[in-house]
């Protein structure tokens, strides 16, 4: 590779102050892209099982597999961002991303299939070093936009997977939906390798030293402690609502199917078109507030949802589409906001700081879906709400006391 092709590195310290728009679009494009491989399996389950003969507990352990290997990564790979060159990083991780989608399109066993969606999981971290690097580019007084563009592709990705995923399988047969995706982080590969920055690294830490001062970031900074406990309250209530869904609408007095549940992942637009400006209200009045304001929204959309078990049903869906809209939107405001506020902790620290940050969500998010299944078994739809109502007005009681 020619060297005098590349793009001169940053310095050291010190962010870019204006991050052209064509490189913000495209990391959000890699970030979209790279998650979105994580969902596309989903959709798949019945065809899959019934094209490779695989029992339903194999075929179930595919998208388990592939957001174990996405915690994983979180924690054991993100922080690499700090000690190597975040270009080098994203751009290697690319390539791997790019391997394991196609070996899951020709994977001739369910054993195969089953390691290329752990390496899926892992290499979809992608994402997670591409919203460091946006941070690091832009400037303080743009971060919070910058990065909610950013998220907004991400978010993006995840709500189009499971659609585009069912469409292209059922037009050309699940195998072509992993290659479809191979070729799309491929081309951002290429796009990435001609228009990304060198990142001079932040930290001299060998690896294991590297894990271990992320436990010293997590003692050392009680806002980062506050960020992520309340982030994660919120996703245990977003993952109790999601993973009962289908459940609760299958049965009386809706009995609808999986279709309808589907539909409902629309509302993440809401979400995702809420990430920007989130990111601007950040900038401009302070990411404290919409932390505040985002847990205040998802703990009404909560509450007026387990209240709406008293209308008639006939009034009780349109109050589940709305809740859905709002909450979605508070969740991922409150979320670009709390990046927001890590990312400025420790600028040489920012890939373990993320990683910090996503681990307690992701935690929180499988934590909501076994309570959420357990309050459903037990108390019905109105005990899993009351389990996200509780859990979003304790993240806004962190953001209260923080803010005190």
């Amino acid at each position: 590779m020619n060297s005098s092709a590349l793009p001169a590195p940053l310095p050291t310290a010190g962010p870019v102050h204006d991050v052209p728009l064509p490189l913000v679009l495209l990391l959000a494009t890699g970030a979209g892209l790279a998650v979105a491989s994580l969902y596309y399996a989903q959709p798949l389950l019945g065809t899959l099982g019934a094209d490779m003969g695989a029992s339903a507990r194999e075929i179930g352990l595919v998208p388990t597999l592939t957001q174990a290997g996405y915690a994983l990564g979180i924690f054991f790979l993100a922080p690499l961002g700090d000690r190597i060159d975040r270009r080098r990083l994203i751009l290697a991780k690319t390539a791997a991303l790019v391997l394991a989608l196609l070996l899951c399109a020709a994977a001739p066993t369910p054993g195969l299939l089953l390691v290329a969606s752990l390496a899926i999981g892992g290499t979809a971290t992608l994402a997670q070093d591409i919203i460091p690097a946006a941070a690091t580019l832009a400037h303080e007084s743009r971060r919070g936009r910058v990065v909610g563009t950013v998220m907004t592709g991400l978010l993006t990705g995840i709500l189009l997977s499971r659609v585009a995923s069912g469409l292209v399988a059922a037009a050309l047969g699940w195998r072509s939906v992993y290659a479809f995706a191979a070729a799309g982080v491929a081309l951002f590969g290429a796009a990435a390798w001609r228009a990304m920055p060198r990142f001079a690294p932040t930290s001299t830490h060998a690896y294991g030293e590297l894990l271990r001062s992320a436990v010293d970031l997590w003692r050392r900074h009680p806002t980062l402690r506050r960020a992520t406990f309340a982030q994660a309250l919120l996703a245990l209530g977003f993952s109790a609502f999601w993973s009962t869904l289908a459940v609760m609408l299958h049965g009386a007095p809706w009995h609808l199917g999986s279709a309808a549940s589907g539909a409902f992942g629309l509302a993440g637009a809401a979400g995702a078109l809420a990430a920007p400006l989130a990111g601007r209200l950040a900038d401009r009045r302070g990411p404290g507030l919409v932390t505040r304001l985002g847990s205040a929204l998802a703990a009404a959309a909560f509450l007026a949802m387990a209240l709406a078990a008293a209308l008639p049903p006939v009034l009780q869906l349109p109050v589940l589409v709305a809740g859905t809209i709002v909450f979605d939107l508070g969740v991922q405001a409150t979320l670009i906001a709390h990046q927001t506020i890590v990312y400025g902790l420790d600028p040489a620290a920012r890939s373990r700081l993320n990683a910090l940050l996503f681990t307690g969500m992701f935690v929180g998010m499988a934590g909501g879906a076994v309570l959420g299944s357990l309050a459903q078994a037990r108390w019905g739809w109105g005990g899993v709400m009351a389990v996200a109502t509780i859990a979003s007005l304790s993240a806004l009681a962190v953001r209260m006391r923080a803010a005190r």
